[in-house]
């Protein structure tokens, strides 16, 4: 661990694999940040025409939700655009179609739009960060080289719901298999080296500092005796993760039921379980889908979903249903997704026919995505402010759109408008709308998420200690793994220790004891108040905690990272404990989604649901209610 307050002896003063983009603010090659300096490389990307420079990918620093990227919509939601902005660039465009955000949600819209349409149909996909996807992030270190890929956003296209027909033939005109997934899984590499989960428990929470291996693997009276917790602690843990009693003995079946769904996970185990408090701190990473804690999961949700104190109660669900066949991912995630989309709406940025064998390495022409030729447009670097139509209210003639470019305010008309972003800043872009349909917009809270990756020059500390995960409940990072990566397309996943690899490290920042809406506030307010430096920090000193005793060195090891920071992350999920129980017609995602005018919502926010096959449903749902209303479909 550090003993110097600002990481020196981490390496916060060490050169570092990275672009000169610490906050999404370009500073001058050579200049010295905050705990890191910065290393110049004006080095050639293969095949793109780009240099490291100006190939987003390779970007590193903050990333994700970078200043810049945040920068308007602190405006926007001080309502400084209430009316329409004079404007600086009047760029005389008319499209058939202009959509707001070029994530999952606005790329497949375009693509809906021309399927239905056809090729000719001129489309503008505006988007407020330097490269495409949306939460749907690539991460690219080059280093002695060779380049290393990893995810720093949504992984792949599984789901919990079922896929419609749509979404899944979306999936194969992509050129996707799901079935080939096995071909490309580098399964073998942490059976072959005998690398197991662990739990890092920390001496704030737990007394001292000790890792334990074999977490889920060894017997859990025999894991837990190794673990630094105290007599009462150990001893309701065995109990909880054994055969539990019935806790509510005496009630019926509904009544445990509709319990359950009024108490929280956390309260459940104190309270019906009687666990000590002293156990609860093992708790503290864990929760339910969409940075649902143990404190605002409810009871009834961990049930269902097997977690531990409930196997005597004598409850039955049904089979939760499991798109398992789409486990299908990337060794970027959903950004080969983003881009097999792009190949299909600009052929010139992507050149050539590409399907899942080919797209993780094809080089993308980033200066090619705008081009006048192309009936298809993305124009990266450009957050729309404000929507307005034209024309009588009652019969608009289309859609006039402002947007910030390189520090000046724009403007293009689009016939029809769909916006993809997310649900709580389109009250502000289009003040228009009915005050009904703005106040369900901004009823749900985005899920912020931090999903930094960190290059190792060498993954030889972790195989020392005999882990591939890391459970880590009490610190910054709850969740720290070895990217193993994926064999596709060319592009080589891990083989040996020697080698080096991505730690992909995952926070969901919240604020225990409020409510969950006021807990995913509280960490989109910790993410964008730090900087680069304070994530920095943080890997540095939790990995050199976490790998303690193997000759890790946190200034020499650490190659690379990039803090891909998602204030606005995940679409809100509905649970028991803090969302009125009402018909699904009166849900607000289904309020907030209706069609206005010439305008339509698509974003996964419109599904209520943080998955890609909601991102694509709801996509097509909002191109078929512009084609109806045109009288096209």
């Amino acid at each position: 661990m550090s003993c110097e307050p600002d990481g020196r002896d981490l390496g916060m003063n060490r050169r570092i694999l990275r672009r000169d983009f610490l906050n999404g603010v370009a500073i001058g090659v050579g200049a010295t940040a905050v705990g890191l300096q910065v290393r110049a490389g004006a080095a050639q990307v293969p095949g793109s025409g780009s240099t490291a420079e100006t190939f987003p990918p390779r970007r590193l620093g903050l990333r994700g939700e970078y200043e810049l990227a945040v920068q308007p919509l602190v405006a926007i939601e001080r309502g400084t655009y209430g009316s329409f902005p004079g404007i600086d660039v009047e760029t005389n465009e008319t499209y058939d179609l202009v959509i707001v955000g070029g994530g999952l949600s606005g790329l497949s819209a375009a693509y809906f739009w021309q399927k239905a349409l056809g090729t000719d149909q001129r489309v503008l996909v505006l988007d407020n960060h330097d490269d495409f996807g949306g939460h749907a992030k690539r991460n690219e270190f080059a280093h002695n080289g060779r380049t290393f890929i990893s995810y720093g956003g949504t992984m792949g296209i599984s789901t919990p719901y079922p896929y419609s027909y749509m979404a899944k033939s979306l999936v194969a005109e992509l050129g996707v298999d799901v079935r080939r997934n096995q071909e490309f899984l580098n399964r073998d590499l942490f059976q072959k080296f005998e690398l197991a989960p662990a739990t890092f428990f920390d001496k704030e929470h737990f007394g001292e500092d000790r890792l334990v291996v074999g977490t889920g693997r060894l017997p859990w009276p025999e894991f837990f005796a190794k673990a630094p917790l105290t007599e009462t602690a150990r001893r309701d843990l065995v109990r909880i993760y054994g055969k539990n009693p019935d806790y509510m003995a005496g009630m019926s079946i509904e009544e445990k039921t509709s319990a359950l769904a009024r108490t929280s996970y956390q309260d459940y185990l104190l309270r019906y379980a009687k666990m000590s408090s002293e156990a609860l701190p093992y708790f503290l990473g864990q929760g339910g889908r969409n940075n649902k804690r143990v404190d605002t999961t409810p009871a009834l949700e961990a049930a269902e979903r097997g977690s531990v104190g409930f196997d005597g109660l004598g409850l039955t669900f049904e089979k939760q249903f499991s798109q398992g066949s789409y486990v299908f991912h990337f060794p970027d995630g959903n950004a080969s997704i983003a881009r097999l989309l792009v190949t299909r709406l600009v052929p010139g940025a992507i050149p050539g026919k590409h399907d899942m064998s080919t797209i993780v390495q094809a080089p993308v022409f980033y200066d090619r995505l705008d081009d006048a030729a192309s009936s298809v447009r993305i124009r990266l670097d450009s957050s729309v402010v404000r929507v307005a139509h034209e024309g009588p209210a009652t019969q608009p003639t289309g859609v006039r759109v402002a947007y910030l470019r390189g520090g000046r305010m724009h403007a293009v008309r689009g016939r029809n408008v769909v916006l993809a972003c997310f649900n709580s800043i389109i009250p502000r872009l289009a003040p228009e709308l009915p005050d009904t349909q703005k106040q369900a917009l901004a009823y749900a809270v985005k899920v912020p998420m931090l999903y930094t990756n960190v290059l190792l020059r060498r993954w030889a500390p972790f195989k020392a200690l005999g882990v591939a995960s890391v459970s880590s409940p009490g610190m910054y990072y709850p969740n720290c793994s070895i990217d193993p990566g994926s064999t596709v397309g060319g592009y080589r996943g891990l083989t040996t220790p020697d080698e080096p690899a991505v730690v992909h490290m995952v926070r969901n920042p919240n604020k225990p004891g409020l409510p969950r809406k006021e807990q995913n506030r509280a960490g989109q307010q910790e993410l964008l108040s730090m900087k680069f430096s304070d994530f920095e920090l943080s890997v540095r000193r939790q990995l050199a905690r976490t790998l303690a005793g193997t000759d890790f060195d946190p200034a020499a090891d650490i190659v690379g990272i990039a803090a891909n920071r998602w204030p606005h992350g995940y679409a809100y999920t509905y649970d028991t404990l803090g969302d009125p129980d009402v018909p699904p017609e009166a849900r607000p995602h289904v309020i907030g989604r209706q069609r206005y005018g010439w305008i339509t919502i698509a974003n996964s926010d419109a599904g209520a649901g943080a998955f890609t096959n909601q991102a694509f449903d709801e996509a097509h749902r909002a191109v078929q209610e512009l084609l109806v209303a045109r009288g096209l479909a």
